[in-house]
């Protein structure tokens, strides 16, 4: 089964300094036909304006990762990182047990652009961590490139979780296979550009949502930035 989520049929908020997209629901964006896919909880794209920023706030039991498309994100913790996320990097932090962390831009005249992403751990109450690594263009070009995995294969980011996170960069007649293990779920979101998955066509925003199925195939690329999830069932 593939079903596909529509850009337009996301959740939308407008903050003024934050305009949002939700593709589950999230905040005041409630939609039971959407609450995650498989343990993928979150998908929230986020432009964050010049000089604002989210305050010090709390998580407990989640993966967060954050994906920068433009700008740079401002990430400080109680753990004690203070860090910029420019583009092609991928930031992990694990809430586990607790922290209290901000997000800010302090750009005077860019929009910080990015994905956050939670994803529910396998395993609770653990210490907070937090990683942070660059993916170059160069290893996204026409290929699924690991980027976030439970036990730090290619030199991804280590997640808490029993899911998989591919980056990828598809132009022309690129194309890449992903293999998924039965009883598993797949979930294909489009940042940007156009791309077909397993034949079907998505525009920039939309998501392919898979369930039953045993590969996932992205082709025809135009200026296609896209990630793709391995996830466990639930």
């Amino acid at each position: 089964m593939l079903a596909i989520r529509k850009s337009q049929d996301r959740g939308h908020a407008d903050h003024g300094w934050l305009k949002s997209f939700h593709s589950f629901s999230f905040a005041g964006y409630y939609d039971p036909e959407h609450m995650g896919w498989g343990n993928l909880r979150v998908i929230n794209e986020d432009r964050i304006a010049p000089g604002t920023g989210f305050g010090t706030h709390g998580h407990r039991d989640m993966e967060i990762v954050s994906y920068v498309l433009a700008g740079e994100l401002a990430h400080k913790d109680t753990m004690g990182n203070v860090k910029g996320i420019p583009p092609g990097d991928v930031q992990r932090m694990s809430a586990g047990r607790g922290v209290m962390h901000s997000e800010f831009n302090h750009a005077k005249d860019e929009t910080t652009h990015f994905l956050q992403i939670w994803i529910e751990p396998n395993v609770t109450g653990i210490e907070p961590s937090y990683e942070q690594k660059r993916f170059d263009d160069a290893e996204k070009r026409g290929t699924l490139r690991l980027v976030a995995s439970p036990d730090a294969a290619e030199g991804s980011v280590l997640i808490h979780a029993d899911a998989r996170i591919y980056a990828g960069l598809f132009d022309g007649g690129e194309s890449a296979e992903l293999r998924i293990a039965p009883g598993r779920k797949a979930y294909v979101h489009l940042i940007r550009g156009e791309l077909d998955v397993n034949g079907k066509h998505l525009a920039a925003g939309d998501a392919a949502m898979l369930d039953n199925e045993s590969r996932v195939t992205v082709s025809n690329g135009k200026q296609a930035e896209v990630l793709a999830f391995d996830l466990a069932a639930q």
